[in-house]
């Protein structure tokens, strides 16, 4: 019983280790029209081109090949994860954003709230308090490719 006893809590110890060094580096999301996307992100949410590359090879797991573009986008001046926008030039993709969301922490929330309807992107819910950020607020909106963009706005100090 007791080597049993041990044997979990050495296991949990290393799964806990691994978890404790790992970071989120990138989240990557395909997009019609990358450009435009581009320009969707730098101008509401302030966000610098951090790299762009054009025409990688991707091999597939059949064998094939695809060919897809990205340009990677984040914050020059502090590190932080960062959201590559993804576009196959060569192929007929379905760009939807169902069920994806990407949370950003802004200092004004109505603001980029305005920002994402000037830009052409939906509201599906403007900022409000809301009871999961106590003193803040909370709003959703979708850029060009219907992807979930939350705004959230916490309680000023």
């Amino acid at each position: 019983m007791r080597l049993i006893f041990k044997t979990v809590i050495l296991s949990l110890l290393i799964l806990v280790s691994f978890h404790a060094h790992a970071k989120l580096g990138f989240v990557g999301i395909g997009v019609s029209d990358i450009q435009k996307s581009t320009k969707f992100y730098q101008d509401i949410l302030g966000l610098d081109v951090i790299g762009t590359y054009d025409d990688i090879t991707v091999d597939n797991a059949d064998g094939s090949e695809s060919f897809l573009d990205e340009v990677v986008l984040g914050y020059s001046d502090k590190p932080g994860t960062l959201l590559v926008l993804m576009n196959w030039p060569k192929e007929e993709k379905k760009y939807d954003g169902d069920n994806v969301k990407i949370v950003f922490e802004v200092e004004d929330a109505k603001e980029v709230m305005k920002k994402i309807k000037k830009a052409g992107g939906k509201i599906d819910r403007e900022a409000l308090p809301h009871y999961t950020i106590e003193g803040g607020l909370v709003g959703l909106g979708r850029d060009l490719d219907n992807y979930v963009v939350e705004i959230i706005q916490w309680k000023a100090n």
